[in-house]
């Protein structure tokens, strides 16, 4: 039942009970006082009545001075056999047949039709809650057709994914194209990428460029508590795919459901496992002129199951990594589009110093710089603005709010200056951009270093140098201060990580060799890297633990000698810190000049 009924309903009947209320139990005009019909007679004779209403046997009688009496008489008889003439007094005689239609009507039929009005408000919840239970088996596939289109060129970088997904366009534009040459165009295609690289907005801008419907899903929302459920939702999807053909059918997140079958705790029998081998069913029966194409999106396609990725069913697969400097270019460009940016503001520095930002990251870093911008009451977005929002999103707020001892300062400051130091003397290791002992999130400092250029390959010098680097503010404080604190636990972790990475992934070991220890036999269902099997010994695993302390401890020395060369310049890097809070780049670059 519409909603606005059912309180006009209810709005009735609580009017209903108020005026019952109000008549039955409130007080109001007190009732006549019984008398005798002789008592009448002689308060008329006394000139004391106003009037007299006669009904039926009734004769009420209204004195001058507001009350009222009330007598019977017999029914055959008459006022004038009491000596209560027209013309001493006037009377009324009220109509029997008048005013009993009303009165029936409250008493009898409006409590009837309140009865049945309950009766159908029950009715219809009980039939919506039918309609809920058989529509239980549906999908909840939302259709983007007629809404603003997204096209690829709202998609910036991913060139090459791009081009792959122009065949799936031109196979829903022109499918005789295709057909006249014998071939067929993939039925599935999944795109691969880390979070926040535009899967799903590569699947729209696809739907958009051939303007087709756009049926959009999460996996998610296939798998209930109910067995079958799952299943009959993918029967629903792929039928109203087929109705709206030629269209696009998008599935996010699709590891939820097409995780690697056989390794869950549900037996042969989960229902997600029912509801994964549904989906492999229906993109089997897909006949070529059906025109529907299946895309999904992952970012863990090493837990799919691989029936999910032979030819036939998703056999395409399109990565859409991490942008470049020039994509991220391309991708700023798109996000500043409308807003107010000052002219002189370098894009492709930004880009430069985005290093490792996904397209979500630089939408994040564009909205909070014209937040900044806003709160400084700016008409335009300048550099800094710009600079705020990228520290905020890499490092978090800052937090001027939090209080620091002198001591601590100085410890942070000599800790931040020793990284700065040494990414500066050595070769191998990242431009130094900033300098702050502002905390920011978890951290009482930081150093903010970026690359000059994108890399894809990391050589052993540079590991060795990123090492030392992490190792460069532990030994000044120990330098310094002639003692540690607990400041350089991320530093150590993230040093320890990288040299176990180098020993065990990389090959970059003297002592091992070129030989990998991975992770093997993960339990896809249970989580990564729980109940692992190591498929080495005890005297290889002595063996990876002795080459990674080897390698930290020679870059804890390699550190110490170079900071103790330069031990003036930590000085006055350390002291301009504790005066000014932050060092940029160019001013750093002068002071180590």
């Amino acid at each position: 039942m519409n909603e606005r009924i059912r309180r006009t309903l209810y709005l009735i009947i609580a009017l209903f009970i108020i005026v019952m209320f109000y008549q039955y139990y409130l007080p109001g005009t007190p009732p006549p006082k019984d008398v005798t019909i002789s008592d009448i007679t002689t308060l008329v004779s006394n000139q004391e009545i106003d009037k007299i209403t006669i009904d039926g046997n009734t004769v009420t009688a209204q004195k001058k001075d507001g009350s009222s009496v009330k007598s019977f008489k017999e029914s055959d008889a008459k006022l004038s056999d009491y000596g209560i003439t027209p013309d001493k007094v006037p009377i009324t005689v009220v109509d029997p047949d008048k005013g009993t239609l009303l009165p029936m009507l409250i008493s009898v039929i409006l409590p009837f039709g309140l009865i049945l009005i309950v009766i159908y408000i029950m009715f219809r919840s009980a039939q919506g809650a039918n309609m809920r239970a058989m529509s239980f088996g549906k999908s909840s596939a939302r259709l983007y057709e007629g809404k603003k289109k997204t096209t690829f060129a709202d998609v910036a970088g991913n060139d090459e994914a791009k081009q792959e997904l122009i065949e799936v366009v031109e196979f829903l534009r022109y499918p005789e194209k295709f057909k006249r040459l014998g071939a067929e165009i993939p039925k599935g295609v999944l795109l691969v990428g880390p979070p926040g690289t535009g899967k799903t907005l590569m699947a729209r801008a696809v739907a958009g460029e051939a303007g087709v419907p756009f049926f959009s899903i999460s996996a998610s929302e296939f798998v209930e508590m109910f067995v079958g459920v799952g299943a009959a939702r993918v029967r629903d999807l792929f039928s109203k795919a087929k109705k709206n053909a030629p269209a696009i059918l998008f599935i996010d997140e699709m590891d939820a459901i097409g995780r690697h079958r056989g390794t869950g705790l549900g037996g042969s029998h989960d229902e997600r496992e029912q509801t994964l081998n549904q989906i492999l069913v229906e993109m089997d029966g897909f006949e070529t002129e059906t025109r529907v194409i299946v895309m999904a999106a992952t970012n863990r396609p090493d837990v799919l199951d691989p029936a999910l990725l032979r030819p036939g069913r998703f056999d395409r697969r399109v990565v859409l990594d991490l942008p470049d400097k020039k994509a991220r270019h391309a991708i700023l460009g798109i996000h500043i589009t409308g807003k107010p940016v000052q002219k002189t503001v370098d894009m492709e520095r930004i880009a430069q110093t985005t290093a490792g930002f996904s397209g979500a990251d630089l939408k994040n870093a564009v909205n909070e710089a014209a937040i900044f911008a806003a709160r400084a009451d700016r008409k335009e977005i300048i550099a800094d603005d710009f600079n705020q929002a990228i520290e905020k999103v890499m490092l978090g707020p800052e937090r001027k709010s939090k209080i620091m001892s002198q001591y601590e300062k100085e410890v942070t400051a000599y800790h931040e200056s020793g990284h700065a130091l040494i990414a500066a003397v050595l070769k191998h290791t990242d431009t130094v951009h900033k300098i702050s002992i502002i905390s920011r999130g978890m951290a009482l400092g930081y150093t903010w270093t970026c690359p000059e250029e994108d890399k894809h390959l990391h050589t052993k010098e540079k590991f060795e140098d990123e090492i030392a680097q992490f190792l460069g503010g532990r030994v000044a404080e120990k330098m310094i201060f002639n003692q540690l604190s607990t400041g350089a636990s991320n530093d150590l972790q993230r040093a320890t990580k990288l040299a176990h990475d180098m020993v065990t992934r990389y090959g970059m070991s003297d002592k091992i060799g070129p030989i990998t220890f991975g992770d093997q036999e993960e339990a896809v269902f249970l989580g990564k890297n729980f109940n692992d099997r190591k498929v080495y010994s005890d005297k290889i695993a002595n063996v990876i633990d002795d080459e990674v302390e080897h390698i930290i401890r020679g870059q804890e020395k390699r550190a110490t000698a170079l900071l103790t060369k330069h031990k003036a310049k930590l000085k006055k890097l350390a002291l301009r810190l504790l005066q000014v809070e932050t060092i940029e780049q160019d001013e750093f670059e002068k002071l180590i000049a």
